[in-house]
């Protein structure tokens, strides 16, 4: 489909619908920003309910009349901060597809980018990561799309969404420690995958079995934002030529999470949190006519979330290379890449939802982040233990002894003296000159190193195996049962077969396990236990 009509746009408002009550438990369970009050995807699914019912009982022939009855609906029955914001994302297309049959793929550029524009209008305090993020990634994309047709806009700006919607953690510290994304963010993706479905002609997967229905709305809800300060959410259409700004302030005086926002033609929504409904209502009534007027009480409770522990333990290895990540994985770790970036390791042990997490980092440049991920761990409640691991051979020695029947502590301790007790060793190609404690490396020879220290040189090229070999003769000087072998991604074929044989003629007593590692650098890491 190159172009949206009336039809297209109709078969989007249901696909819509249908997404979101799909996903409304899942978005209402990741909603913790501003504040964790799990109504978010109830509240868009609300919203965009009252926008196809508007849809519905509108005679629409063309793009820009079907786009228009759907934000006049979605303002007039808007839910909560985020239904606000929904409703001004659909002013923005229908203004774009103002007068127009169809809308293409450069309308659908305009459209994006003037809802990117009224969504930031329609909220006091913009923060990133939150849904206003998401779309302003997807307005950009759909501006840079080299091609004209709507599929590939819409598909372009789809895919920045669902990217954008991926960092929202690692701009929003609360987001990554409960190890979500934003769920007004999520509800945005959700509506931007929707419109490909049904441009590009695939079919909009069928929800799951509806979830039980909902009791009957009580007279108190939850906070979607705002301060615990205000008791009270006012929320009222307005007919009239209200001067908007001078509205926002008066509001804004009485409360806080204002919005006074327009559907472009005419009419109104105002959204305030107050102590004084009746001084809300006034501000109003000096503006316009205030009608459908709402008024509800905050829960004094936050509704019940689900658990935030599922389980009680959880071991987490930072690694390199994607054999070794397999193989951590099939031992029942979690896994992610080495990073030094605190919000990056905090989302990962968040998102373990395991009360207590034994972290096994393999790079001792880990130190001074994962201590502050361990402080912030424990201010949230979570207790995060670091145990020293320098080589994903060590890890792997520590994760062999792991026992989730003892004691967390006692746990901990074992491991860390199986990873004290292994010592490790590494075999890769020299990137510069240096001076080590054997002699002066060049760029191409080959080092065997120890415990972190080079012991080895051999000027390339080498016989890689036979220093292997050597290393391995050094590490078990000191004794010495079980030798443990990554290949990196350097590795060359079959040196583990060498080694192997090696060790069968000169140490027939120790075992040795071989696997598939791909360290990026790395010819060879190698335990010994």
């Amino acid at each position: 489909m190159q172009v949206l009509d009336a039809v297209a746009v109709r078969r989007w408002a249901d696909a819509c619908v249908r997404s979101l009550d799909a996903n409304r438990d899942d978005i209402d369970r990741i909603n913790v920003f501003p504040v964790p009050d799990g109504d978010t995807g109830t509240n868009l699914s609300q919203t965009m309910r009252s926008a196809q019912d508007s849809l519905l009982r509108t005679r629409a022939d063309s793009a820009g009349q079907a786009l228009a009855a759907l934000a006049r609906g979605a303002l007039a029955g808007a839910r909560g901060n985020s239904g606000v914001i929904l409703s001004q994302v659909l002013r923005g297309l229908a203004e774009a597809a103002q007068g127009a049959s169809t809308a293409g793929g450069q309308a659908m550029r305009a459209a994006l980018r003037r809802a990117d524009e009224l969504a930031t209008a329609a909220v006091s305090r913009p923060v990133p990561g939150t849904v206003l993020t998401v779309l302003h990634a997807a307005a950009e994309a759909a501006r840079d799309c080299p091609s004209d047709e709507l599929d590939a806009v819409v598909t372009a700006a789809a895919g920045a969404g669902a990217r954008a919607l991926a960092d929202t953690p690692r701009q929003l510290a609360v987001l990554a420690k409960a190890g979500v994304v934003d769920a007004g963010a999520k509800g945005l993706v959700v509506l931007l995958d929707a419109l490909v479905a049904v441009i590009t002609g695939q079919a909009v997967e069928p929800p799951p079995a509806a979830a039980p229905p909902r009791p009957p709305e009580s007279l108190t809800t939850a906070r979607e934002a705002g301060s615990a300060e205000y008791e009270y959410e006012v929320m009222y259409l307005l007919d009239g030529t209200p001067d908007a700004e001078r509205l926002k302030r008066r509001l804004g005086a009485l409360g806080d999470c204002v919005s006074v926002v327009g559907d472009g033609m005419g009419g109104w929504t105002v959204h305030v949190h107050c102590n004084d409904i009746g001084a809300a209502v006034e501000a109003g009534i000096a503006e316009g006519r205030p009608h459908r007027i709402t008024v509800a009480r905050f829960a004094d409770q936050i509704a019940a979330q689900a658990p935030r522990f599922v389980r009680d333990r959880a071991v987490v290895v930072l690694v390199e290379g994607d054999g070794a990540r397999e193989l951590f994985r099939s031992e029942g770790a979690v896994v992610a890449g080495p990073t030094d970036d605190v919000a990056d390791l905090l989302a990962v042990v968040v998102s373990t939802r395991a009360r207590h997490v034994t972290l096994l980092p393999g790079d001792p440049d880990l130190r001074e982040p994962l201590a502050e991920v361990v402080a912030q761990a424990a201010e949230a409640g979570q207790d995060v233990v670091v145990v020293p691991t320098f080589s994903p051979v060590q890890a792997l020695s520590a994760l062999a002894v792991h026992d989730p029947s003892r004691r967390a502590g006692d746990d901990v301790v074992a491991m860390a003296e199986a990873a004290a007790a292994t010592r490790r060793g590494e075999v890769r190609v020299s990137e510069r000159e240096a001076i080590t404690w054997v002699g002066p490396c060049r760029p191409g020879d080959l080092l065997g190193m120890l415990d972190g220290e080079v012991l080895l040189i051999e000027p390339g090229p080498a016989d890689v195996a036979a220093l292997a070999c050597r290393l391995v003769d050094r590490m078990l000087a000191g004794g010495g049962e079980l030798v443990t072998v990554l290949l990196g991604e350097d590795a060359p074929d079959g040196l583990a077969d060498e080694v192997e044989h090696h060790l069968r003629v000169t140490h027939p007593e120790v075992e040795m396990a071989a696997y598939p590692g791909g360290q990026p650098g790395a010819v060879l890491v190698v335990g010994v236990e």
